[in-house]
């Protein structure tokens, strides 16, 4: 199961780990998911690739409900733009899906923005907080 971040649920977050380089990447998809561990890399159950993960901090709380933990999960899928760069029928060739950040203003504990780069046009755009 996995959902948008909010701010207030990053508040455990220790760090953020990069599988790959971000510098080339437009967006990264971001999801909030349930997994059984605070920290090292997460089970990937999508399409595409895992870009990165956070890590939370070792007093972390389970979820009273699930008894998981939330932690980001990274990601882009095989039709996303950073994928296929020239191809002029990608789906998100201006714009970019509702989940996806530009990862330079990804922080540990901070959901990220959607900038112009990441909308296909460097400045920020939209935060969300």
């Amino acid at each position: 199961m996995s959902a948008i971040p909010q701010e207030g649920d990053l508040a455990q977050e220790a760090e953020v780990i990069w599988l790959e380089n971000t510098e080339d990447l437009d967006y990264v998809r971001q999801a909030l998911d349930k997994v059984s561990t605070r920290r090292g890399k997460p089970r990937y159950e999508r399409d595409g690739r895992m870009i990165g993960y956070s890590n939370l901090v070792p007093t972390a709380p389970r979820s009273a409900d699930s008894g998981l933990f939330a932690r980001r999960t990274f990601y882009l899928l095989p039709h996303d733009r950073p994928n296929q760069p020239d191809d002029p029928e990608c789906p998100y060739r201006v714009g970019s899906p509702l989940e996806a950040v530009d990862p330079r203003t990804v922080d540990a504990g901070k959901v990220g923005a959607k900038t112009s780069r990441s909308q296909a046009s460097g400045e920020i755009v939209s935060t969300r907080s």
